[in-house]
């Protein structure tokens, strides 16, 4: 990591990627794997998307296009590819269409691919505050997979990955348990189309997450809040691209890639990261009693000020897990094969008729145009039925 990435660093805990051993190691399978491909991205300019292109590209493909729905982002993606040096193929196309939507499957009936991965998703667990948005979640990280697959179906794909979330695992939230219902989607088709995925720990500093928010909150000279007993374990986007790599073209099908990490060690509170971004900073932090007492504090902040304003406190919003874990009790795990990445072999899968009636329900209540967030939730459960969802009152929006 270069110098300029210091608050990065001092984040990780570490300088050189955590997969870069496995990379190396199984450089000439997947040299064999990637050559000639085509390959098709979804959601290609988000930010683990885009660190996924990034590794791929240092690899000879056939073909590369690269699809996401937002116009700005994707032109962003290839102004970066072409300025970086980096060689792409002569068939190297991007479409700024919406994968849930009909132009994209217009796509699909004029191209053929050797892998699609798809990293299009709603992540954000603050997304069950109200029904609208929920269904949104539902429809793009449920039903559109369901779509794609279907698309897909018959082509001549050798093999699909779709992104998971560690809040898969023993889902506390609709957003977890949207991911698991997601992979369920893809293992009740893997008998016709061969399916990968990777849990993730939480990206450091991607796009709308609260170590983001740190950033932006110091630029503009506000007080930096989180909570201090929620504890998560953390990744660069190079990381996260490496491990979808690693996941797409050596796994076998039905595996679900993670990241090994070591508990006491390695995961850390967010009020602990907040803590380490104002050091690595040249700050100290001022660790207030309330939201109101730093917003006082950080009103009077002057150029020369060497300590900010922050409030640390419990979590007590809907939907919040207080630690991560990639790995349900029930399923079976090989943590032998690579050195830094553990693959799920057998996954929860309740079989297929759970996850029809799922997909039913859903789409019932999108087609009668109404709809409330208790019916998305038992929705949710006919697939999901370890869904444990527990309403406070109150949601992210709330808090600053």
């Amino acid at each position: 990591m270069p110098e300029s990435n210091r608050v990065l660093e001092a984040v990780l805990g570490r300088k050189e990627s955590l997969l870069q051993e496995d990379i190396a190691a199984h450089a000439q399978e997947i040299r064999r794997q990637v050559r000639s491909s085509r390959v098709l991205v979804i959601g290609a300019a988000g930010s683990i998307g885009g660190a996924f292109v990034k590794v791929l590209s240092k690899y000879s493909v056939a073909a590369l296009h690269l699809v996401d729905i937002s116009e700005n982002c994707l032109v962003e993606v290839v102004r970066d590819l072409r300025s970086s040096g980096i060689s792409l193929p002569d068939d190297f196309k991007t479409f700024a269409v919406d994968f849930s939507r009909p132009e994209f499957e217009a796509l699909l009936n004029t191209q053929s691919y050797d892998f699609v991965l798809n990293f299009s998703a709603l992540k954000h667990v603050r997304s069950e505050r109200d029904p609208f948005t929920l269904m949104r979640l539902l429809n793009v990280n449920v039903i559109a997979n369901e779509s794609l697959l279907r698309s897909l179906d018959g082509g001549a794909t050798k093999h699909v990955f779709s992104v998971s979330s560690d809040k898969s695992v023993r889902p506390a939230n609709l957003m977890g348990a949207s991911k698991a219902l997601m992979e369920r989607v893809f293992l009740a088709h893997a008998d016709r189309m061969p399916f990968t995925s990777a849990r993730f720990a939480n990206v450091a500093f991607s796009a709308g997450s609260l170590l983001d928010s740190f950033q932006h909150r110091l630029l503009k000279r506000q007080p930096l809040s989180a909570p201090n007993d929620v504890k998560r374990y953390f990744i660069s986007h190079e990381e996260a691209g490496q491990l979808c790599f690693l996941g797409c073209f050596l796994g076998k099908n039905r595996e679900i890639f993670y990241p090994q990490f070591r508990q006491e060690q390695d995961m850390l509170s967010f009020a602990e990261i907040a803590r380490l971004v104002l050091r690595s900073n040249g700050l100290e932090p001022i660790e207030c009693d309330s939201e109101a007492e730093a917003l006082e504090i950080a009103g009077s902040l002057q150029d020369s000020s060497t300590q900010w304003p922050c409030f640390f406190s419990g979590s007590d919003t809907s939907g919040e897990k207080p630690f991560e874990e990639f790995v349900d009790p029930r399923e079976t795990a090989d943590e032998t094969r690579f050195a830094k990445v553990g693959v799920v072999t057998k996954p929860v899968f309740h079989g297929t008729e759970g996850v029809r009636d799922a997909l039913a329900a859903i789409k019932d209540a999108l087609s009668r145009g109404t709809w409330t967030t208790a019916e998305l939730i038992d929705a949710v459960r006919l697939g999901v039925p370890e869904l444990n969802h527990v309403a406070t009152g109150k949601n992210l929006d709330q808090k600053m």
